[in-house]
């Protein structure tokens, strides 16, 4: 979910619908008799309620593109479509767009506007041991293909991206194309720093990535450019006020398909589409009030598939999040469940993601209250083939945690510098304070409020001892203990 516009908890749903209450006395209007094209009172609620499901990806994913691409001054601004910036940092406390920011790679990033033609994306070659790939991900939220470490290799490469209508042939010299299902897509680079002294290779390393128009690579005149789009500024006031204007919106660049239609079908009932403007303020009184029921029953089956729909494993919750079309094959509660989790992940076999809110025991994490420990014991550190974190964040906002160390993980990297207990186990130490000189090495910083917890496994290994398969692997993370 994107922090910036948290309209979606049970609070503020409750707080718009008693501002709505208040500035509308009930409506003289008999609505289904003025407007005999729309559903009655329960069928909009179960509309709302499934188009919330369906459309929250979409309006999250919709709002970071016009965070990172389209609005100049939007404090999250990286670069016009079509154009890669590199960032020469990990993320820190300021990095406020996407919950659960990765502070562990440097990203590359790269919106593609594939309406006129494709894009080409070149990659230099890279040292084998060090990790990067090259995410894709569209309008849909689905992540429709990768370049990098683990799926392409380290070899120099020229890949083709191309939009969902585009039907030319792949070039001589591409090495494989991928197909975006919409004309708007990113691409989200991550390369490993190894330690804060490795940056300067990693900027070598993120020169060389390039994108290029198809024209352009083959020397060729430009086709015409795609017109102009007057993109809908995604603000905080906007989205808590209409979250299915956004939704109009987003749907404008995102084609129907097969497995969409019948929900998009319903949505129309309700005037919500690609052309369309749902006015929410000329509703009558009934009508808005079951429009925001049905959302916040929406958002309710999504924060409980956060909460039960992954195998909870000594407290942490294990599953596969995120994948293409075809792994969410219409599940439209899974898609939004994991965009709500954490916007932007990998599919399981790129990266892993066991989070947690609570203790071993079950009970919530709370800096202010209490100290805890995770204990790695021996030969048990997290199976991967590239590497590990485990990332502190605020329970509340799932953003980073400011602290006086500036550290925001504990990852393998950082494992020479790192103390081992006697029988060879690594302890790690989750606390608001220093756990003192001779443990600060393996302190992870905590909030004086409530924690949330993510590990990232990149490339977890696929034979045992390993996390895969999600929820059935031969390897488990060890439970957040409770010491003080």
């Amino acid at each position: 979910m994107i922090t910036k516009r948290a309209l979606l908890g049970s609070a503020a749903m409750a707080g718009l619908i008693s501002t709505t209450a208040k500035a509308n006395p009930v409506s003289p209007l008999v609505f289904e008799k003025d407007n005999p094209q729309w559903p009655r009172l329960l069928e909009a609620k179960d509309i709302a309620e499934e188009g919330f499901i369906y459309g929250l990806p979409l309006v999250m994913i919709y709002a970071v593109m016009q965070e990172f691409a389209v609005d100049r001054n939007s404090g999250q601004f990286k670069a016009p479509f079509n154009e890669i910036k590199n960032l020469h940092h990990v993320a820190t406390p300021a990095d406020t767009a996407v919950i659960t920011p990765n502070s562990d790679t440097p990203y590359s990033m790269l919106w593609l506007d594939l309406r006129a033609e494709p894009m080409v994306i070149s990659v230099p070659a890279i040292a084998r041991e060090r990790y990067y790939a090259v995410q894709l991900i569209d309008g849909n939220t689905y992540n429709y293909g990768y370049i990098g470490t683990r799926t392409t290799g380290t070899e120099p490469g020229d890949y083709l991206v191309v939009g969902p209508d585009w039907k030319g042939a792949t070039p001589t010299g591409i090495k494989q194309a991928f197909r975006s299902t919409t004309p708007f897509s990113l691409a989200l680079i991550r390369t490993q720093l190894f330690n804060p002294a490795d940056m300067p290779n990693v900027e070598k390393i993120q020169l060389g990535y390039k994108a290029l128009p198809l024209s352009a690579f083959l020397k060729q005149p430009a086709p015409p450019a795609a017109p102009k789009n007057a993109f809908v500024p995604a603000t905080t006031a906007g989205i808590k006020d209409n979250f299915f204007e956004y939704l109009d919106a987003a749907l404008q660049f995102v084609p129907e398909t097969a497995r969409d239609r019948a929900v998009r079908a319903k949505l129309a009932k309700i005037g919500i589409g690609p052309g369309k403007t749902f006015a929410f303020k000329d509703l009558s009184f009934e009508h808005k009030a079951e429009i925001l029921v049905g959302m916040k029953q929406g958002n309710d089956k999504v924060d409980k598939w956060l909460a039960n729909g992954n195998k909870n494993i000594n407290g942490w919750n294990v599953g596969s999040f995120f994948g293409d079309e075809n792994f969410y094959n219409g599940d439209w509660v899974m898609r939004a469940g994991s965009a709500k989790g954490g916007l932007l992940g990998n599919d399981a076999a790129e990266a892993m993601y066991p989070y947690t809110r609570t203790d071993a025991t079950g009970e919530p994490l709370d800096g202010s209250k209490h100290k805890y420990t995770i204990t790695f014991a021996p030969g048990q550190l997290p199976p991967v083939d590239a590497f590990w974190s485990v990332t502190m964040y605020d329970g509340k906002s799932q953003l980073l945690v400011k602290n006086p160390i500036n550290r925001y993980l504990i990852n393998s990297p950082m494992l020479p510098a790192m103390k081992k207990d006697a029988d060879g186990s690594l302890t790690l130490y989750l606390q608001k304070d220093s756990p003192g000189a001779d443990k600060e090495a393996n302190w992870l910083p905590a909030p004086a409020d409530k924690i949330y917890l993510v590990m990232r496994l990149y490339w977890p290994k696929p034979t045992p001892p390993s996390i895969l398969p999600a929820g059935a692997g031969t390897w488990q993370p060890p439970g957040v203990k409770q010491v003080a």
